[in-house]
């Protein structure tokens, strides 16, 4: 989930025009569907962000019924909409083998590549998402050095010889 909220709010601030370049004098911007584009880009993101957040929740105990409750829908819906998504996370991740022939093919496409990634590196993917959110840090209050990866669970799942 925070990979996709990370992947969501970059596209969110590119689409915001920021030099005099990017846009005419009329306010419209420099090339005709770009804006369009941009906000399909951001769209797209938020609806895997969307699906990500359902999943978290189940992952995280919440029945059809609460997720349902949620959105303001039925849980049959709500397991409707979300189900394949669940289905696709639970499943087991790729061995390294697998996720390289994957990868020199061009078959980890959108969140793929960023699964097997974890899969592998999970420490070193926490403190990416750790380096992103200090990056992007809006004056928040003080997030700690490590804002994603301080709140995981720590030990030997996490790669680390001495358990941190």
């Amino acid at each position: 989930m925070a990979h996709e909220a990370c992947e969501l709010a970059g596209l969110a601030r590119a689409a915001v025009p920021i030099g005099e370049h990017e846009l005419h004098p009329d306010g419209t911007g420099s090339s005709p569907g770009s804006v369009l584009a941009d906000a399909a880009h951001v769209l797209r993101a938020a609806q895997r962000f969307f699906e990500a957040a359902a999943v978290c929740e189940r992952t995280g105990g919440a029945s059809w019924q609460v997720i349902g409750d949620v959105l303001g829908v039925e849980a049959t819906t709500a397991r409707a909409r979300f189900a394949a998504a669940e289905s696709c996370f639970r499943e087991e991740p790729r061995s390294p083998d697998e996720v390289s022939a994957a990868d020199a093919t061009g078959a980890l496409d959108g969140a793929g590549w960023w699964r097997a990634y974890t899969a592998g590196n999970p420490l070193e993917a926490a403190r990416d998402l750790d380096d992103w959110v200090l990056r992007h840090a809006d004056g928040d209050g003080d997030l700690g050095p490590a804002p994603v990866s301080g709140g995981l669970a720590q030990g030997s799942k996490w790669g680390c010889p001495d358990g941190s």
